[in-house]
């Protein structure tokens, strides 16, 4: 009864907390606080929500359904390299649209982090299959973090909470969790620190 019910929350958790929905989250955030312009404001935003949130959902969508994709979390890692590398083109492409409005260097910063860290990813899968979900969350918290101080360290109980949902549902180990969260934490605040700093 209580696995039942610990198996039903994580698969709720997994599933509430993609990571795509992260993308709107902090890019909206970015788009509110950084921009004073309407037009960059709505940019940032719509950039974020059809490049890093719609094609990337349909595109696990459409390979769900042609059998691609085994099942909802991907399980078999092999399965994840040509999805991933599609997301880098449709990540690309929001690249180009936020510098050519100008966006705040923050919000591109860190979506070039999209692209870099979703290559090292395909890289590293090819050997151990490490959780983009723990990713999908540690990326986004390091950019907060950036962008509000340690003050965000404290959404670090949500990262771990979705971690937890993935060894819960079996489909990642203690390790490829925390190397999930580790490397997408340390890998994006680097990267927006020189970043923004040799181009800010």
């Amino acid at each position: 009864m209580l696995q039942s019910y610990k198996n039903k929350l994580a698969r709720i958790i997994s599933t509430v907390f993609v990571p795509p929905s992260f993308t709107i989250i902090v890019f909206t955030l970015f788009a509110l606080t950084l921009e004073n312009e309407p037009v960059k404001k709505t940019v940032t935003i719509l950039t974020a929500l059809v490049f890093g949130f719609i094609a990337p959902i349909i595109l696990f969508l459409i390979y769900r359904r042609k059998g691609l994709i085994v099942d909802v979390d991907a399980s078999i890692k092999e399965e994840r390299t040509i999805p991933m590398s599609v997301a880098v083109i449709f990540y690309a492409a929001g690249l180009a649209v936020l510098i050519a409005f100008q966006v705040n260097i923050i919000s591109i910063a860190f979506w070039f982090c999209y692209i870099s860290n979703t290559l090292i990813t395909i890289l590293i899968n090819k050997h151990w299959k490490i959780s983009a979900h723990t990713m999908g969350a540690a990326g986004p918290l390091a950019a907060v973090t950036y962008l509000l101080g340690p003050v965000a360290l404290l959404f670090t109980a949500l990262v771990a909470l979705i971690g937890w949902s993935r060894i819960q549902l079996k489909c990642h180990t203690f390790s490829q969790v925390i190397g999930g969260g580790l490397f997408a934490f340390t890998s994006t605040y680097l990267q927006m620190y020189f970043i923004v700093k040799l181009f800010g």
